[in-house]
């Protein structure tokens, strides 16, 4: 009787134990034990403000969408920069559309001075540069200056689109640190006044008293012209500008872009 009794309390103990165990494991496969509620990394300060306490709290399988939307992608936020032409393109200054302008070439060392001619003694004073240019002896003649201050031209020829001209203004382009850099800019402008398809290359350069002094051939087609600029500083809010140009069905007329250039000076 004590092995009955004896397997009868093994049996009642087992019961006894597998009722706790009931009671203590959860319910369901859905339940999970309470544990110590630990708080979320905290959000680097790079990410954006720290979630308000009165919001919802973050979820713990991944963090709390954005407010806004996703962030971008830095591939999603890049933009295109415009490449630079002949006119100024945005976000370019000046010096760096004139370098991406294929018709006109950087000026090297190799580009010399030029031996010039004296200039004719007599001048056309210009109160608006403050600059004093050469009166060209005929067959140059005075013209309507507009939209220029000061203008005299060559008589036009049968049939001949163009013909020489020799202008001053105040400077219509923008002013560099360097006289040399302001001419580059002026010469490239001058384009406007010859044909379409208009490419330079240089003949000389140098310094000249109060600013700089280009010489150069315009080609377009089977044509060219040769022109040179005088950019100076006439003590105007504005440096002056001297351009001339002649075509090559006047090319009889070449020999005056020296006189031209070697003749402009300061009033006064």
């Amino acid at each position: 009787m004590r092995v009955v009794y004896r397997g009868l309390a093994v049996v009642g103990a087992v019961a006894a134990v597998a009722v706790t165990l009931v009671a203590v494991l959860p319910s369901g496969p859905d339940e999970v034990a309470a544990g110590p509620v630990t708080a979320p990394p905290a959000a680097p300060s790079s990410s954006g403000p720290a979630p308000s306490a009165s919001g919802p709290a973050p979820s713990a399988s991944g963090p709390a969408p954005s407010a806004s939307g996703p962030a971008p992608s830095p591939a999603a936020t890049v933009t295109s920069t415009p490449s630079p032409g002949p006119s100024l393109a945005p976000g370019y200054t000046a010096m760096e559309a004139l370098y991406a302008d294929r018709r006109v070439p950087r000026l090297t060392r190799k580009v010399k001075r030029a031996a010039l001619p004296k200039p004719p003694r007599r001048v056309v004073k210009d109160a608006r540069t403050g600059l004093a240019v050469p009166d060209m002896p005929k067959p140059w003649k005075t013209y309507g200056a507009a939209p220029f201050t000061t203008k005299q031209v060559l008589p036009g020829k049968h049939r001949a689109g163009l013909r020489g001209m020799f202008v001053t203004c105040p400077l219509p382009i923008m002013r560099q640190k360097s006289a040399r850099d302001t001419a580059l800019l002026a010469a490239r402008w001058t384009l406007n006044h010859h044909p379409q398809g208009a490419r330079i290359t240089w003949l000389a350069s140098q310094p000249v008293k109060h600013g700089w002094m280009l010489i150069y051939r315009v080609k377009y087609g089977k044509h060219q012209s040769r022109a040179a600029v005088v950019v100076m500083d006439g003590g105007m809010s504005k440096p002056g500008l001297a351009f001339v140009t002649v075509p090559d069905s006047q090319r009889k007329q070449w020999r005056d872009i020296g006189r031209v250039v070697a003749g402009v000076r300061v009033l006064g």
